[in-house]
């Protein structure tokens, strides 16, 4: 079959986080009974008028800032024309003309290196109800109408399904971690459309559309297939025609949904009863001073405090233990070692428990206490699993918990010392198996010190005592 070059774009339209709607002050939410997240505005009754949510172009802004965007100062809304059942009003209100946000980049890692992928545009705009279908009969949800999105459009820039992938997972975690949105595409917060076309030139070649593919996963496996498919059909001399599809998860092969024959004509024009909108420099800094730190500014901050690539991705991928660990930063304590608590025991004591970090009784005092004692060798990460609990549930000091799980280490390196000495004298074979480098005889000879130690040492500490000790 002969080589093409695919060209890719992605069209993601994500929820943005508001208490109440685009154009209205019905609550802006999740999972409410059907129909009952509306009012008039919503369902498009004769001669109400929208009302435009402030924080929701604040959200704009910030999403134009995260993703490199230059910031449209003056702008309007407009009418987007069109008949469908889950569109009471015959026009969706978008921004066709004056989009708040152009000319954006995401960098994303390829096997190449760096690679920016290049935003058209990003708009504001108000969802649809949503539809279900019921063999002949269709239902609509009007909870979802009004409810604020952001499109974000990029240029066909994207060579391969990696690409796609790793854009919209970096997208997911910028738009997350600037609080926009919440990224779900389970709940369809996030859904996304790839165009593809393939050619044997750089010019572009006749485009599909898959619509609403359910996840970031799926979005590679249908620009595959549907590369595929259009390679195919090259190759029998067939034409490929401008049509939109859907990729089928079962099938695991995109579907025809429609043919376009023709343009649509949205009819777009200046949405009357919303007036121009100014942004000034007052309100652009005041959406953008509740920014937190990115993910790429905390890589950078994280590096610099010498915790390893596995710490920092598991750190930025847990968000609540991340903003802990953030504030945990204007102490002065071991981070390396504040973040092995908190991915692993203290993770695992969340996970089993079901609950979350501000539902426990975990402060800061207490945590560089612990992390204090573990450097001392006064406790050690065995006596971490015996006391996690009481420092998750009460407000108790550490001491007071040592002593409610009688757990009193030996600290003193000569009482240490004596114990590895005695272990070494009445284990002769061994030390002669180990200088003769045989490795089981260490683990051995370690044990015997723990155990004649009745556990009360830490373990660290002891190892490299006692091989200190062997060397000799």
């Amino acid at each position: 079959m002969e080589s093409y070059n695919p060209t890719i774009g992605i069209e993601v339209h994500v929820e943005v986080k508001s208490k109440s709607k685009l154009f209205s002050n019905s609550a802006n939410t999740y999972g409410m009974a059907t129909n009952t997240a509306v009012n008039v505005i919503d369902l498009g009754y004769p001669g109400t008028l929208p009302t435009i949510n402030r924080e929701i172009i604040k959200q704009g802004i910030r999403a134009a800032h995260v993703l490199h965007c230059d910031i449209t100062r003056r702008m309007h809304f407009d009418r987007k024309n069109y008949f469908y059942p889950d569109n009471p009003k015959n026009y969706q209100i978008t921004q066709n003309r004056t989009p708040i946000g152009t000319n954006g980049y995401v960098e994303i890692e390829t096997k190449e290196g760096k690679k920016k992928i290049y935003i058209e545009e990003i708009h504001i705009e108000e969802d649809t109800c949503k539809s279900a279908h019921r063999g002949s009969v269709s239902l609509l949800d009007f909870n979802r109408a009004g409810v604020p999105l952001i499109e974000i459009v990029t240029k066909p820039c994207i060579n391969n399904s990696e690409e796609a992938v790793a854009y919209l997972i970096k997208l997911k975690e910028l738009l997350f971690y600037a609080n926009i949105s919440d990224c779900k595409m389970e709940e369809g917060s996030m859904r996304c459309d790839a165009n593809v076309s393939i050619s044997k030139d750089n010019r572009l070649g006749t485009k599909t559309e898959i619509k609403n593919i359910g996840s970031i996963h799926s979005v590679g496996l249908a620009i595959n297939k549907e590369i595929k498919r259009q390679e195919s059909m090259l190759a029998k001399g067939e034409t490929i025609k401008e049509e939109t599809r859907r990729f089928d998860d079962k099938l695991g092969e995109t579907v025809l949904m429609r043919v376009k024959e023709t343009g649509n004509d949205y009819r777009y024009f200046i949405e009357p009863d919303i007036p121009y909108l100014e942004l000034d420099d007052t309100f652009i800094n005041e959406a953008l001073s509740t920014l937190s730190l990115l993910p790429d500014e905390l890589r950078e901050k994280y590096t610099s405090l010498n915790l390893t690539p596995l710490q920092i991705e598991k750190l930025i991928a847990n968000r609540p233990l991340n903003s802990f660990f953030l504030k945990l930063l204007d102490y002065d304590t071991n981070y390396q070692v504040a973040a092995n608590l908190l991915l692993e025991d203290i993770s695992s004591y969340l996970n089993k428990t079901n609950k979350s970090l501000q539902d426990t009784a975990l402060d800061y005092e207490r945590l560089i206490d612990i992390i204090k004692e573990l450097e001392t060798g006064a406790i050690s990460n065995k006596n971490i699993k015996e006391i996690l609990p009481l420092l998750m549930e009460t407000t108790d000091s550490l001491a007071t918990i040592k002593n409610k799980c009688q757990i009193e280490n030996i600290t003193d390196d000569t009482v240490i010392m004596d114990i590895i000495n005695q272990v070494l004298s009445e284990n002769e074979e061994s030390v002669t198996d180990y200088k003769n480098g045989h490795d089981r005889a260490l683990k051995y000879l370690m044990g015997q010190v723990m155990k004649l130690a009745k556990g009360k040492v830490n373990p660290k500490k002891a190892n490299e005592m006692l091989v200190s000790a062997l060397n000799k």
